[in-house]
């Protein structure tokens, strides 16, 4: 795995003249770009009061941070890249708590800075194809997530409980999110749009999946007689991914809305993603500041 250490970042990014100057370079490619008043190409200075770049012929001014998480906020850029260096190295996430202690900023705005971090991790991890193809093997899993309460029903049908879907490919990288419910209905288009037809895909003994051998290799397990491996087909990536999601949110997060369980997961599922590189995880959320914001659902 290759290594981004602390000490890196902190030579790296040291002050947020160096974190401006690298959103410069993501959105206009660099200090030197083209003047839309001069309409050539000009060299651009960095502001002292403000953050912004100023053309060196014509002081028109360029704001790198507009329309990117950090538009409108008063926030130290030192502070978001730290709260992202320390969300990319880690298993199991970072609470908003440990932001807010490590930071100094108040505990409304670690908040909304892991919030903002983990919606940018899911747009970069929508940007890819499909999974799967031939001589690919995938596996597909629901879950439930969420604490129980009393009197609001057993298992499966607790309506504190949130139904998260996944599909990983074995060595290879993974989607997952929440779904309203974990019918045939629900889940055979959500594998149709992400795996490519003649993939193997693996599974449990739920009957959602039984139809999937009509375009696909399916096989599954049958757990309710302990079966747990048939021949190639397992569970067992997927199931291991959903131990580490619960034992984080558990130990590290506590709790986990509804609302905000599509962030927590996608986080989990970037992480997961990139687990070969601890640099290329990092630097890449850094590139994704240009992608376009993804709006609170």
């Amino acid at each position: 795995m290759a290594e981004y250490t602390f000490k890196q970042f902190q030579a790296e990014y040291p002050d947020d003249g160096a974190c401006l100057k690298r959103i410069m370079e993501i959105q206009y490619g660099g200090e030197e770009t083209h003047c839309q008043v001069c309409d050539k190409r000009m060299q651009f200075h960095a502001m002292t009061q403000r953050r912004a770049y100023a053309c060196q012929g014509c002081g028109h001014h360029i704001y790198p941070a507009a329309g990117t998480i950090f538009h409108k906020s008063r926030t130290k850029l030192t502070i978001w890249f730290f709260a992202m260096y320390l969300m990319t190295s880690t298993r199991h996430g970072v609470a908003a708590k440990e932001i807010e202690r490590q930071t100094g900023v108040t505990y409304k705005c670690a908040w909304r800075i892991c919030h903002e971090l983990r919606k940018l991790m899911a747009a970069t991890d929508a940007q890819r194809g499909k999974l799967g193809g031939l001589g690919r093997h995938v596996e597909v899993d629901e879950t439930l997530v969420g604490g129980a309460l009393r009197h609001h029903g057993k298992g499966k049908h607790r309506k504190n409980k949130t139904t998260v879907f996944g599909i990983i490919e074995r060595d290879g990288r993974m989607v997952a999110g929440p779904v309203p419910d974990e019918s045939k209905f629900t889940l055979e288009p959500i594998i149709r749009e992400n795996v490519e037809k003649g993939t193997t895909v693996s599974s449990d003994g739920h009957y959602a999946y039984r139809d999937l051998g009509k375009e696909y290799d399916f096989g599954f397990v049958d757990h309710s007689a302990k079966e747990y491996v048939r021949g190639k087909h397992h569970t067992n990536s997927i199931e291991g991914h959903w131990s580490l999601l619960k034992r984080a949110i558990k130990g590290t997060h506590v709790h986990v809305s509804t609302k905000h369980a599509w962030k927590y997961v996608a986080e989990f599922s970037y992480r997961r993603n990139m687990r070969h590189s601890h640099s290329g995880m990092f630097n890449l959320l850094v590139q994704a500041f240009a992608l376009p914001r993804l709006r609170e659902s």
